[in-house]
């Protein structure tokens, strides 16, 4: 049985079965995969992740932080370097052994489904309760510290462990803002992105993960330590979350997912004050469709790759880490023309 008696409007809870932790990524099936497949031309692969430690000096949210890698430990000895003749005279083995304390949405990402959702009366008594996609509940599917042994928060449900599972491959397709608008900043709703789609001979199909290029990562790429934070706050384009015309574009369109280039993929500087969401687009996506979302993607060098042979589609591939209970995750997608 479902866990909800309402569902929000222009949702789609419960069209993929009453316990679905997959969303708009039931899109992508076997025959799905056979046809990105066939975006594989010339065998050429592209790697569309930003170091994992970029922004580096850049805060972007100060919730989030760099990595910080450091060696594994016996006892009190850390691996870096080691001589196992340190145990065994007669062993000739250099050991270097590393862990990394990292924030899983600092750079390169996958939101999960289990990252946004909102107050809502899923039950129908009248009262709003926090709940995720598919009426996934707070403290019982995802929950804080103490509620599951030996981490302080944990999905249960809607993890990025079930994207892994999937796993996250099919067509994708860039939207090249950068070649459209240039590198200012530009808030797109669905008129300004069905024009740019028409520009640019785009063909959407059920199942793909839009690519949108808007030059954020790369702007960032060309800073590296010496970021300039108000000339960033003006670059590339951004979705209108607020446009309930594009919200119904990505509903009808069947995509499975939509990966950026910048942070946030919609406008992140709507007013916080207003009623009654601060980010509209990721409750259309997350909350509403089961639909994920990515950012800080790398997408220039694939862009010009693609602008050279009159082409826009790719075979993507890009799983989140297989980390039970996480939240989020660091990915190193590949696109191959």
């Amino acid at each position: 049985m479902p866990k909800w008696v309402n569902r929000p409007e222009g949702s789609n809870w419960g069209d993929f079965g009453a316990d679905d932790q997959l969303g708009t990524l039931n899109y992508i099936t076997e025959s799905e995969r056979q046809a990105a497949a066939r975006e594989i031309r010339e065998g050429r692969a592209f790697c569309l992740s930003l170091p994992l430690d970029l922004p580096g000096a850049l805060t972007l949210n100060p919730r989030r932080k760099p990595p910080q890698l450091a060696p594994t430990c016996l006892g009190e000895t850390p691996y870096i370097n080691y001589p196992l003749s340190e145990v065994d005279p007669l062993l000739q083995d250099v050991l270097s052994d590393d862990q990394v304390l990292l924030s899983t949405q600092y750079s390169t990402q996958w939101d999960s489904l289990a990252h946004v959702g909102a107050l809502f009366d899923a039950d129908g008594d009248g009262v709003k309760e926090r709940c995720y996609y598919n009426g996934h509940r707070a403290d019982v599917d995802v929950v804080g510290a103490g509620a599951e042994e030996g981490h302080a928060s944990y999905a249960r449900r809607l993890s990025v462990s079930e994207m892994a599972k999937t796993p996250v491959q099919g067509r994708g397709v860039l939207i090249d803002f950068v070649r459209h608008f240039g590198t200012d900043r530009v808030i797109v709703g669905r008129n300004l992105l069905e024009e740019v789609i028409a520009a640019q001979k785009i063909e959407i199909k059920r199942g793909d993960i839009l690519l949108l290029r808007t030059g954020y990562s790369e702007a960032l790429w060309d800073m590296q330590d010496d970021p300039d934070p108000a000339r960033l706050d003006r670059t590339g384009a951004v979705l209108d979350g607020t446009d309930t015309a594009l919200h119904r574009w990505i509903t009808d369109s069947q995509i499975a997912a939509i990966a950026a280039d910048n942070y946030a993929v919609e406008n992140p500087h709507s007013d916080p004050h207003a009623c009654c969401l601060r980010l509209p687009l990721h409750n259309h996506c997350l909350f509403k469709l089961g639909l994920p979302l990515a950012e800080l993607w790398y997408l220039r060098d694939l862009a010009n790759a693609l602008q050279e042979t009159g082409r826009n589609a790719v075979f993507l591939t890009a799983p989140p880490l297989y980390l039970s209970g996480a939240i989020g995750s660091p990915v190193t997608p590949v696109a191959t023309i």
